[in-house]
């Protein structure tokens, strides 16, 4: 892949008109090649300042195995971004949501609801302008499917969500192929295809699917003379098949791209060079220690995230002990109070049955000197038994009056012993409660301070051994085999999306491209299962059938 680099390097030069010259080194993990070209004689627009951009011209079979550098990686990645967002890839409606979502855990890290409020995602180019434009949905509809395929991607690491990105991309039909305008004998205008399967041969109006292909391994020989291109099978017996381009140096372009593709394709093929080999063998060491690394901080951040816990829940803990010990304090706050008023009418009714008691001693004075001169006279007899017999049931009143006074005040006495017995059991436990809150066991009282945390070495040292080595090892074999699950589930995610926006969408906004692409779906053809297909036809029948288009 082509190192991309800031364009102002031959700018200066360009100015001068001192160095016509520059040079450009292609690195993959199967090839190094280099070459030059004159600046001056490119295209460039003559006025100032100036843009080149460096791209990769080669396009890899499999971003994951061939991509080896991290930097490279995410080059290639900013630049098929840029291309699907620019649509000089056709890429589904669905499939671009999922896209744009790991091109923003690319660039954001892991989801953060905390960090990533609604419209976060207002300012950043995520879907093409033919997307968004083909569906009835706001901005704001956008960026929560975004989101919520975003949150689906947690614990992935930014370099893992690019090639999430660029497997994802690397299926769509357009994806690394150069598109050329030609003639066949008849004069039919067609389309030619490179790309680092082979050559297609398409119609002016679909560049999804091809109407017949050539892989890489079954062409002998290319070249061209003036504007006729020929193409020389691998088998002798079949002719050769010819085609007409606009100009000349179209030719050229299409030859440097016919040798480098077919030049990778077979190298892709052979044992790797030693070089490649030492490049693979860095990749995987860098791999595995990321790997150890991530584990390590993961287990940190574990570890953190527990003593916060612990912190919050002796924060908490320490809350409701203080809760229960305010609740206490007013319980034993009223049971004072109680005990204080039913000690007042104790007294109350203590004074109240002696003043009873007097009352009835001295009616029982009247009643005897009421006897006493109740001798006077039988008038006064009869009046004085009168007033006796008053007297006495005013005495039996007052002594019935006395006797519940008593009680009264017997019963108040034991509602203020009950009272004081409560008022002990409210101190007891309000003992016990500060007694709970003051002691913290050593373990929690180290876990619920973060700021000074202090971790055995056992817990967060790694020792790289071989057995992680090979266990690494075997984990990166296992990926092709898990890749096809994924598939599945990716297959499964990106309908679900298709489904969930279908009803929005406006069927008098389709491009041609987009029709195309429906019917190819609900055909369940695909572009690996579409060139199967067409390269299992025989190589004449292919070269016919062009000649006949």
């Amino acid at each position: 892949m082509a190192s991309a680099l800031a364009a102002k390097m031959g700018l200066n030069s360009l100015r001068r008109k001192q160095a016509k010259n520059f040079n450009v080194r292609i690195s993959t993990m199967e090839s190094d090649m280099e070459f030059s070209c004159e600046v001056l004689d490119q295209e460039v627009p003559k006025e100032e300042p100036i843009t080149l951009h460096f791209l990769a011209k080669f396009y890899p079979e499999n971003a994951e195995e061939e991509l080896v550098q991290d930097i490279t990686q995410h080059l290639f990645f900013l630049q098929v971004k840029r291309k699907i967002l620019e649509e000089e890839i056709h890429c589904p409606p669905e499939a671009s949501v999922l896209l744009a979502s790991y091109a923003v855990h690319a660039k954001y890290g892991d989801y953060d609801s905390n960090v990533h409020k609604p419209g976060f995602l207002a300012q950043e180019e995520l879907l093409p302008k033919r997307v968004i434009n083909l569906y009835q949905m706001t901005a704001e509809m956008w960026e929560v499917r975004i989101t919520a395929c975003y949150v689906e991607h947690r614990g992935r690491t930014r370099d893992e969500a690019e090639m999430e990105y660029l497997k994802i991309a690397q299926d769509l039909d357009m994806y690394g192929v150069n598109y050329f305008l030609i003639r066949n004998k008849k004069g039919t205008d067609l389309l030619l295809g490179v790309d680092a399967l082979g050559l297609h041969i398409y119609e002016p109006d679909n560049r999804l699917t091809p109407k017949c292909s050539f892989p890489w391994n079954e062409i002998r020989n290319i070249s061209y003379s003036d504007k006729e291109f020929t193409i020389k099978p691998l088998d002798k017996k079949t002719n050769v098949f010819k085609f007409n381009s606009s100009r000349l140096r179209v030719n050229k372009l299409i030859l440097q791209l016919c040798i480098g593709n077919h030049d990778l394709f077979m190298r892709r093929r052979r044992v790797d060079s030693l070089e490649v080999q030492q490049m693979k063998a860095q990749a995987r060491e860098e791999r595995a220690r990321k790997q150890v690394e991530r584990q390590r901080l993961e287990r940190e951040k574990q570890l953190r995230e527990e003593a916060e816990r612990a912190r919050d829940e002796l924060e908490r803990r320490l809350m409701q002990l203080q809760d229960e010990a305010h609740m206490a304090n007013e319980a034993l706050l009223r049971s004072e109070q109680t005990a204080d008023l039913l000690a007042e009418k104790a007294q109350i009714a203590e004074e109240e049955a002696k003043l009873l008691a007097q009352k009835a001693a001295e009616a029982e004075t009247e009643m005897q000197r009421i006897k006493v001169t109740a001798i006077r006279g039988q008038e006064e007899r009869r009046l004085m038994e009168q007033k006796m017999l008053e007297a006495e049931m005013l005495a039996l009143k007052m002594a019935e009056e006395s006797e519940r006074r008593t009680k009264e005040a017997e019963q108040l006495k034991q509602d203020l012993q009950e009272a004081r017995e409560s008022e002990r059991r409210a101190k007891h436990k309000l003992l016990e409660i500060t007694s709970k809150a003051v002691y913290t066991p050593p373990a929690l009282l180290a876990d619920s301070m973060p700021a000074d945390l202090s971790f055995s070495r056992e817990n967060l040292s790694f020792d790289f051994k071989d057995t992680d080595m090979k266990r690494l090892s075997m984990e990166i074999e296992k990926e092709k085999v898990e890749y096809m699950e994924k598939s599945k589930h990716l297959q499964e995610q990106l309908n679900e999306l298709k489904t969930e926006i279908e009803s929005l969408k406006l069927k008098e906004r389709e491009t041609p491209l987009d029709i195309i692409h429906n019917q190819n779906t609900e055909q369940g053809t695909s572009k690996h299962s579409n060139f199967k297909k067409l390269t299992l036809q025989s190589t004449k029948s292919r070269v016919a059938f062009f000649e006949e288009l």
